[in-house]
């Protein structure tokens, strides 16, 4: 009976239970670990806490990182108005014994095979499913998170969202807006503003809301000298002697040069019929109290621009004039000093219309945008580390980096 007992004890059909029950305990808690991991990441994810026992049992954290474009580790509540480009949540365990990475691995590829960024850390790596893929996980974040070869980790990028600011909407029933003028919700208040009918008032006129025209700007009216009058030519403000000592010819009208202080005729804007040719190049220059200015009908030059007459349609524009680019008025350096082959002088133009008849430029793509100034001055085109594009550059009007 003794040794009858003692083979039924130590027969090896006993010895399998016993490895099998000790298998299947092992497996149970590598997986209790991957469930603890999911579940802590899945409650941090939806802003919520996993009290479960496993947390302690298994030493589960998780933690927030926050990277700029750079891949520098940033505060994730940054106030300095700069939100973080990347966006992480990490939760990991303990670490598991070398011996135990086969095992693991096996119960992520079968429990939880598409969680392709739940697996083991081995420096730099992040295997998965049973090491079939890997990601490599940046040292920055290995830093930041102190990681461990053999921590389960279980690593998740995500959007943080904006901000919704709620504005308190305020009562503007009591308010009643004069006559050319519509109630508007600005700056949260309601104001009264002018209807906008896209008039623009050119020379020294301003837009009558109640007349619903332009009207003169009185507050642009000048001061002249003793016996002349202020008043508008053209839509814009001059000094005249009330008492003209010139006979002007059917058609025509005098008015004064203030040039040379003499009288002259020109053509009388009331009756003068449009013509496709130019007989002559108008007079456009007139002066005014405080300095000279050049004016053409309805555009005004500067102090940087010459006027340009085309003699077959009589049209009129303003033209860099490349006589003031010494000029402190219109650009502040020394010309010389922007001519290396990264640096070029070029016009700051407003507009593409400002363009207009300037013959190098006619069917030339004139490139317009926030790195050219529109400044309608002479600025210096730095291209830092590029060169100077010389094909599509044309001094002294426009400058483009290669």
């Amino acid at each position: 009976m003794f040794m009858a007992g003692y083979y039924l004890i130590s027969s090896p059909s006993q010895r399998i239970i016993e490895h099998e029950t000790e298998y299947a305990l092992k497996k149970a808690e590598l997986r209790s670990i991957a469930e603890c991991v999911i579940s802590e990441q899945n409650a941090v994810m939806y802003g919520e806490t996993f009290t479960d026992v496993c947390v302690e049992r298994y030493g589960i954290t998780s933690q927030y990182i926050c990277m700029d474009a750079k891949y520098v580790v940033m505060p994730c509540d940054s106030k300095t108005g700069k939100p973080p480009v990347y966006n992480f949540i990490i939760t990991t365990s303990s670490e598991l014994p070398e011996s135990e990475y086969n095992r693991m691995l096996d119960i992520l590829e079968q429990y939880y095979p598409e969680a392709g960024t739940l697996g083991i850390f081995i420096k730099p790596d992040l295997i998965s499913a049973g090491s079939i893929s890997k990601l490599t996980i940046p040292n920055k974040i290995i830093e930041s998170a102190k990681l461990q070869n053999g921590q389960l980790v279980y690593i998740m990028q995500y959007t943080i969202p904006e901000e919704t600011i709620d504005y308190p909407v305020v009562d503007g029933s009591d308010l009643v807006c004069p006559a050319g003028t519509m109630k508007t919700y600005r700056f949260s208040r309601w104001q009264c503003i002018s209807y906008n009918y896209k008039v623009s008032c050119l020379g020294d006129t301003i837009w009558d809301s109640d007349l619903m025209e332009c009207v003169a700007d009185e507050t642009r009216k000048p001061l002249c000298a003793n016996n002349q009058t202020a008043i508008m030519i053209d839509d814009v403000w001059e000094c005249v002697d009330p008492f003209a000592d010139k006979t002007c010819p059917n058609g025509m009208i005098a008015r004064l040069n203030y040039n040379d202080l003499e009288w002259e005729c020109i053509d009388d804007p009331n009756t003068t019929k449009t013509v496709k040719k130019c007989d002559k190049i108008p007079r456009v220059s007139t002066s005014h109290r405080g300095g000279a200015t050049l004016r053409v009908r309805s555009i005004s030059c500067t102090d940087c621009e010459q006027i340009y007459v085309d003699e077959e349609t009589c049209e009129t524009y303003c033209i860099p004039d490349p006589a003031k680019l010494r000029d402190v008025k219109c650009y502040a350096g020394n010309p010389d000093d922007c001519s290396d082959s990264s640096h070029r002088i070029y016009f700051g133009f407003s507009s593409k219309s400002r363009i207009d008849g300037i013959t190098v430029l006619q069917d030339k793509n004139v490139i317009l945008d926030r790195n050219h100034s529109q400044n309608r001055m002479f600025n210096c085109m730095d291209c830092g580390e590029s060169e100077i594009d010389t094909e599509k550059s044309i001094f002294p009007y426009t400058a483009v980096c290669k």
